[in-house]
């Protein structure tokens, strides 16, 4: 999605501008989209990779507005808009007003039997509590425990981020993940206490979420791959190319610029290029010609996972699915580390009378799950849905989309790193790089960032401003 944002952004330019750009986008697999994939069987709608996007990073949305598919975007459904954590094999409802870390409404905070009384009463003391050292950066596994406590870390932060990044949550960046959580605390010194001020301010109604704000979560009505679908096709004719992976990289000699080189042996002369791709394959591409940058870029971390989407008929699920998932605290030793009721969440991805359910597995703290073949990961993952949500007899059909080595990662001083390797870039002929380890892991992410690659490779090969 990075690569294809870039190209699409160099062609959008050079229209605006009125200037001849010659842009190529080279893409090493035979499909374009990279994490993103759907399918159709049987009348289902299948999302292997993101089956959203956020609203609140505008890019993604904007993207859809210029592009002309606005109307293509759905929202979350109304009804059961809340999720469900995993306790002692039991599932209990997040409660009401409760948002990704701490409570903003009391009463259902008070009487919920995820936390002990303890753990509620601890959580309370972020009300009194001073403000915490004003570091640059801190991981969420520490910002959390200060702030609320233990429980509220392992029984509902660690597995709601780690349904979103796949990540140990005391290696996890906060400042490049949620960097709104440390300016709460800066502003308001209490996290409780910035929250309500932050949902007072954005008017009636906007603490109806639990776990997490889900009016803000769209996607497209025929699924996430027609977004891939849109952008390429805004590119000219004969602007992409599929099953074409970029061996190496060489500064040009005599003028500024590149030489690429395929592995299918051919040359190809480039005033400037967006590198968007996994950090460890950049790295393999600018081992000769930029090792230092290459190293740098080595010392980018993934985790792997596995999406598996399981198919039901609705009456073979006892459970009343009156919610969008559920996700599991690793302290529950599951392979699973969350789970989505697919056809409850989204319409138009289940035919009437069926369920479908998207299981993630392994992550960074389940690596093991992800070495399992796949007829044992389908084994495991019912094992573990069974007893949560009633399932009688087997699935319909299931599918499984392997990621390996796909979520990148973003320890503590992350942002730093990238910084870094920007800098680093910039002693080199025009040439930027995008995707998931730079921006951020999510879809408006990897989208702002390869816009903002290809604005930087206008500026330099162009003279062109960057907004």
């Amino acid at each position: 999605m990075s690569g294809l944002a870039a190209a699409h952004r160099l062609i959008e330019r050079g229209r605006e501008e009125k200037r001849s750009l010659d842009v190529l986008l080279l893409e090493a697999r035979n499909s374009l989209g990279g994490s993103i994939e759907t399918q159709r069987r049987d009348g289902f709608l299948l999302e292997g990779g993101p089956d959203a996007f956020i609203t609140q990073k505008p890019w993604a949305i904007a993207l859809c507005r210029r592009l002309g598919i606005a109307d293509a975007v759905i929202q979350t459904n109304e009804k059961h808009r809340r999720a469900f954590i995993v306790r002692k094999g039991r599932l209990h409802p997040i409660p009401e007003g409760f948002m990704m870390l701490a409570p903003t409404r009391m009463w259902p905070f008070a009487f919920s039997r995820l936390f002990s009384w303890p753990g509620k009463l601890r959580m309370a003391m972020d009300v009194f509590l001073p403000r915490g050292p004003q570091l640059p950066d801190e991981s969420l596994g520490d910002f959390v425990r200060r702030r609320l406590g233990r429980e509220a870390l392992e029984r509902i932060a660690q597995p709601m981020v780690s349904g979103i990044y796949a990540s140990d949550p005391d290696r996890l960046s906060l400042r490049a993940t949620m960097p709104r959580f440390l300016d709460l605390e800066t502003k308001y010194r209490s996290l409780i206490l910035g929250m309500r001020a932050t949902q007072k301010a954005m008017g009636p109604g906007a603490s109806g979420d639990s776990g997490a704000r889900y009016s803000i979560f769209v996607t497209m009505r025929e699924g996430m791959a027609s977004l891939v679908e849109a952008v390429a096709g805004r590119l000219p004719a004969g602007a992409i190319r599929t099953g074409c992976a970029v061996d190496s990289l060489t500064p040009r000699a005599g003028t500024v610029g590149w030489i690429l080189r395929t592995l299918d042996g051919e040359r190809l002369d480039a005033d400037g290029v967006v590198l968007a791709a996994p950090a460890f394959a950049l790295a393999d591409m600018l081992d000769q010609a930029a090792p230092d940058v290459a190293a740098a870029l080595r010392q980018v971390e993934y985790a792997s996972t596995l999406t598996v989407n399981l198919a039901f008929e609705r009456a073979d699920i006892a459970h009343p699915l009156d919610a969008f998932g559920l996700v599991v605290p690793a302290a529950e030793r599951m392979a699973m580390i969350g789970a989505t009721f697919t056809h409850v969440k989204f319409p138009g991805r289940a035919p009437e009378g069926k369920a479908l359910i998207r299981a993630f597995v392994g992550g960074a703290l389940n690596p093991w799950a992800f070495e399992m073949d796949d007829a044992e990961v389908v084994r495991r993952v019912l094992s573990e849905l069974r007893p949560l949500i009633g399932i009688r007899g087997e699935p319909l059909f299931t599918t499984i989309h392997r990621w390996p080595s796909a979520m990148a990662q973003f320890p503590v001083g992350h942002l730093d790193r990238v910084a870094r390797i920007d800098k680093l870039l910039a002693a080199y002929p025009p040439i930027a790089i995008a995707g998931n380890a730079f921006a951020g892991g999510g879809v408006p992410d990897c989208i702002h960032r390869g816009e903002h690659a290809a604005e930087r490779i206008l500026a330099r090969v162009c003279g062109a401003g960057v907004p």
